[in-house]
């Protein structure tokens, strides 16, 4: 998941242009850890567990998009609800609640629109507000439980990343080689390593201090609002973009010239509770696809375009991967820092020398994930403001201002203070909170919305999902389940 969408109310764009700003959204920091998460569990079944999962992916985005048509349908009809967007490029000040209650729609419901489909998705309805519509009080208490986890996840991965690239770039102490079969081999260093030849600081220690001022310098911004970020995401886009492109050829020339130094499994079943988390949150856009298909101009033949979307998702995640599993043998679970990283006895032999890109790549994370830090933390400051809402007590200047800015700071920094480890922060938050954000609520979401809408309408839904049947609803939710239970027990067992 990349962070936010880069559309702004009111504008219209071609399908082109949605494909590639979906694309964009998805495509994030999961695809840095995507490659450990391959070495890990191997090929095969690497490549078995992506497909699988960008598929389920899929499965729900039509879900959503269907709900989506069906709350059009509802608010066409009179009724409007407001509520605070959990992925927006212009993050203001809500002072409402989060979800408010709208009347369902039933058969025979008069949509005064002309003769255009009451389904056709024209306003944009976020995740909260269809909650609102379509769920009752305990639905969205679990919507609001999930979101405030995942963002905090993503907050504490951001946390994590950035600070883990800066320590890495500044610490200059590597191993001493101790014999020449350890040539061509990455270094490995440990946290309790010294930062510097001179110095008693260890890694760990300067990763800690990375970590206080990226919360000090970009913390700062949850106290306040963001404001017209758009042109800052083009940026970022065509960074990423940039980035990948090197990646994607360094190891590929690494690997014709013979020189790959990786030997993956072909399965190792340990490893796939991890990428199962990993794959979902790569594969996340759910909570940003209002943003993202509403402004759509022409949205006939949709999810063909979501499902060509999806397959070059796939295909990319696949090469990345794919080349960074045979071309190192150790791979950080910040793909980028492999770059940076000096064979340990000829420095001749690194996939580059050319300092600029050595320095580039290592610092993708940090430009990327700095600029899309504070629309998430305001995001979620807005998120939990809205929640414990009451109008009978308004908030005060220091609760409003101080209070919950800390409140959406303080955990995750907590977190990213604790462990570095940023392939593991990925999977938790993908296996549990984006689990639930991905499986759970689109399926419960779309089973509502079509409970609303009386089979006997004269009128169907455009944007219907393919999957159709109740049992696909059944089969997500099954799915979604024993994909939890089976990451809990195997991080159980792993622990012992």
């Amino acid at each position: 998941m990349a962070g936010g969408g880069i559309s702004e109310a009111g504008a219209q764009y071609s399908r082109v242009v949605g494909l590639m700003y979906v694309f964009n959204l998805i495509v994030g920091t999961g695809a840095l850890t995507m490659p450990k998460a391959f070495s890990e569990a191997g090929w095969l079944l690497s490549l078995i567990t992506i497909i699988i999962l960008s598929f389920m992916s899929f499965l729900t985005v039509t879900f959503v998009t269907e709900a989506m048509g069906v709350a059009n349908a509802v608010l066409k009809g009179g009724q409007h609800v407001r509520s605070v967007s959990i992925n927006d490029d212009e993050v203001t000040d809500e002072r409402k609640p989060l979800l408010d209650p709208v009347p369902t729609l039933n058969a025979g419901t008069s949509v005064n629109i002309g003769t255009s489909n009451p389904f056709e998705i024209t306003e944009r309805t976020e995740l909260g507000q269809m909650a609102g519509m379509f769920f009752n009080r305990a639905g969205i208490l679990f919507f609001n439980i999930c979101i405030a986890i995942y963002l905090y996840g993503d907050l504490a991965i951001y946390g994590a990343a950035v600070p883990k690239t800066l320590r890495d770039i500044s610490c200059t102490y590597n191993v001493p080689t101790i014999n020449s079969s350890d040539c061509g081999n990455s270094t490995v260093l440990a946290d309790s390593d010294p930062c510097w030849n001179s110095s008693h600081l260890t890694r760990m220690g300067m990763y800690r201090i990375c970590v206080a001022g990226f919360f000090v310098l970009l913390g700062g911004f949850t106290f306040f609002n963001v404001q017209k970020t758009k042109y800052l995401q083009y940026l970022t886009s065509l960074s990423r973009w940039i980035a990948f492109g090197m990646m994607i050829v360094l190891a590929v020339i690494r690997i014709s010239k013979k020189q790959g130094q990786g030997h993956p499994s072909v399965a190792t079943i340990g490893g796939v509770p991890n990428l199962f988390g990993v794959c979902v949150y790569a594969f996340m856009c759910h909570h940003s696809l209002p943003s993202l298909i509403t402004p759509i101009r022409n949205k006939s033949k949709l999810y063909n375009l979501l499902a060509a979307d999806y397959l070059l998702i796939l295909l990319f995640y696949v090469l990345v991967s794919f080349t960074g599993i045979y071309a190192f043998q150790e791979i950080d679970d910040l793909y980028t820092l492999n770059f940076f990283q000096p064979d340990a006895c000829d420095e001749s032999k690194s996939i580059t020398r050319v300092k600029f890109i050595q320095y580039f790549l290592a610092l993708f994370p940090v430009f990327t994930l700095s600029t899309n830090f504070p629309i998430i933390s305001i995001t979620l400051r807005n998120n939990l403001k809205a929640v414990c809402y009451n109008e009978k007590r308004p908030y005060t200047f220091f609760v409003d201002r101080i209070v919950f800015p800390l409140v959406a700071l303080i955990p995750p920094f907590g977190i990213a203070l604790a462990t570095n480890k940023v392939e593991f922060l990925v999977g938790i938050t993908g296996s549990y909170a984006g689990a639930g954000i991905q499986y759970i609520i689109p399926a419960l979401l779309v089973f509502y919305a079509r409970r609303q809408t009386a089979p006997s309408m004269a009128v169907e839904n455009v944007h219907r999902s393919p999957f159709r049947g109740y049992l696909w609803i059944i089969f997500v939710c099954v799915w979604a389940v024993l994909c939890m239970i089976f990451v809990t027990v195997n991080h159980i067992i792993s622990r012992k």
